[in-house]
């Protein structure tokens, strides 16, 4: 076992950005875990992603502030500030040993977080340029920019003694209460077989450039069908589609089951992250574009069929599972045809 400059008691990793990213911050965890069997691990997030890893065994305690645009309706940002603070404040009394500062982009957000905390030694990727006091441990932005996200996390591992073993997955774990009742739901279906294949199909993206329309969703629906006699959970972001603060797909979802209304498609209504997650854990595998749900499908150990648009395909790829990854030319996933898409499920399946 790979030994550390000096024993760490106490490690704080903080994290503040989007599900994808989290969870590609799983494999530096786990990582840790192992070489520091014994110690107090803290993960610090946001409430935006905090049901992601609500779950994860490796894990001792995850802390959640919430950023301000994320905030309640019946909460000020007076309130959100005033929170985070006493959080922080705890944090502070916990003495930690390290805190870590995740990820490929350095955050002046995630450093103010770790300076209030004050651990004994601060770790993160930061720019050659920058000359900036308080941090004991740092490496120079001087990445491969081949690397996958989660590569970039273990690279802050040598600054420890530890020598990174990069084939340790994601290891996403789903609430079991969520799942039993989902299993429940399909029960229910009168279409519904425990036997057959079933094929999860997120079908929203944040970015536009991700986006597939609900006629490509149906077509591809029916061909993936024909060949596999086999069922689909479908899955959305919700809310109306004309909403200015928080566009849904409510109605591209009820489009694409209109259509499909003789086929065995299962609408999952997930209001909550969790129940996203526990979700996704009752499919068999998966089609989405770039995005949280892929990356919640892959830390579930889902085989992929992934569809990239204008994003880094090489950082953001499913990491350490099965996948078939298409992105057109011209960075838009709507250059993707049916048929293209279908051909690469064949490919996908006939790999497992």
């Amino acid at each position: 076992m790979p030994h550390s400059i000096k024993p760490l008691q106490r490690i704080l990793v903080i994290r503040r950005d989007n599900i994808g990213d989290l969870i590609c911050t799983l494999p530096l965890i786990n990582n840790l875990r192992e070489n520091y069997p014994e110690a107090q691990i803290d993960l610090l997030v946001n409430s935006y992603n905090q049901q992601t890893i609500e779950q994860q065994p490796e894990i001792d305690t995850v802390y959640a502030y919430t950023k301000a645009k994320h905030r309640l309706k019946n909460q000020s940002k007076l309130q959100v500030y005033w929170q985070r603070l006493l959080l922080l404040l705890r944090l502070r009394r916990q003495h930690y040993d390290i805190s870590i500062l995740a990820g490929s982009r350095f955050s002046n957000h995630a450093l103010k977080l770790a300076k209030v905390v004050n651990a004994k030694q601060i770790m993160a990727v930061v720019p050659a340029s920058s000359s900036l006091n308080g941090i004991d441990l740092s490496i120079p932005e001087s990445f491969d920019t081949n690397l996958h996200e989660a590569e970039h996390c273990l690279a802050l591992l040598p600054l420890l003694g530890i020598e990174a073993n990069p084939t340790i997955a994601a290891n996403l774990y789903a609430n079991p209460t969520c799942i039993k009742n989902w299993q429940a739901y399909l029960a229910e279906q009168r279409l519904y077989q425990k036997s057959r294949l079933t094929i999860g199909i997120h079908i929203s993206a944040r970015k536009p450039s991700q986006r597939w329309s609900k006629t490509y969703f149906i077509d591809l629906i029916q061909r993936l069908h024909q060949s596999y006699a086999c069922q689909f959970i479908l899955f959305w972001a919700q809310g109306d589609e004309n909403n200015p603060q928080h566009p849904g797909d409510n109605q591209k979802a009820q489009a694409i089951l209109t259509a499909v209304s003789d086929l065995p498609v299962f609408p999952f209504e997930t209001k909550q992250l969790r129940d996203l997650i526990a979700g996704i854990d009752c499919c068999d595998q998966f089609i989405c574009s770039d995005g949280g749900a892929m990356h919640i499908a892959a830390g579930l150990g889902k085989p992929l069929l992934c569809f990239f648009g204008d994003s880094n395909a090489q950082q953001w790829y499913p990491w350490q599972i099965t996948h078939q990854l298409l992105q057109p030319d011209s960075k838009q996933v709507k250059d993707i045809s049916p048929k293209m898409a279908h051909a690469a499920f064949i490919q996908l399946k006939d790999s497992l």
